[in-house]
């Protein structure tokens, strides 16, 4: 039971943080399992490849630069819906892949179902706050994310019970959220037509 626990927690994990950092979660998945921190599953494991490890890390600083610039995050995000939506979904896959076809098939819906709930939340969050004159708010946005991806990482690959209580938090938070950014988008792209 524990480690069906832990291999739900890892996949929804990975899922879920991809959806806001796709390369800070290859980056730290590939590290820690590279370090020895956690046994990844075999159809993760070449993401501890000093190759792989190089190549995620080099992407990771760019998404970070990019994160924090007003307007560029934003180009960004819109660029990273078409990868991180099935990279979550592939990694939740690959996190069950030795349960079987039908876990993994059931772990591809829900993880890239969970990165496209994070991407959305993110990007049409970000948008908002890019309205905004001043970038105080934008880099405060940005590192908050930075913040839950590791901490929603390390949760999940550590403490399972305790991160899927934070992503049931997050996704009822997203809930909450999602009507107030689009009836927030909407005045955006109003605003901008006239």
């Amino acid at each position: 039971m524990t480690e069906t626990l832990s291999a739900a927690a890892l996949a929804s994990g990975l899922s879920w943080a991809s959806g806001l950092r796709l390369y800070m979660t290859l980056f730290i998945a590939g590290w820690f399992g590279r370090t020895g921190w956690i046994d990844l599953p075999p159809a993760l494991e070449v993401l501890q490849s000093p190759w792989v490890l190089a190549v995620t890390g080099a992407l990771f600083i760019v998404e970070f630069l990019a994160d924090k610039v007003p307007g560029i995050d934003s180009a960004w995000d819109a660029l990273q819906t078409f990868i991180r939506v099935p990279a979550g979904a592939v990694l939740g896959a690959a996190a069950l892949g030795e349960m079987g076809p039908e876990w993994s098939a059931i772990a591809a819906i829900i993880g890239g179902t969970f990165a496209a709930g994070a991407h959305v939340t993110k990007a049409g969050s970000r948008a908002l706050i890019n309205t905004s004159p001043e970038p105080f708010s934008n880099w405060a946005a940005s590192t908050s994310e930075d913040v839950a991806v590791f901490g929603g990482l390390w949760a999940a690959f550590f403490y399972p019970l305790v991160f899927f209580g934070f992503l049931g938090l997050f996704f009822l938070l997203s809930l909450w959220l999602l009507p107030k950014l689009w009836r927030g988008l909407q005045w955006l792209f109003r605003r901008l037509s006239t």
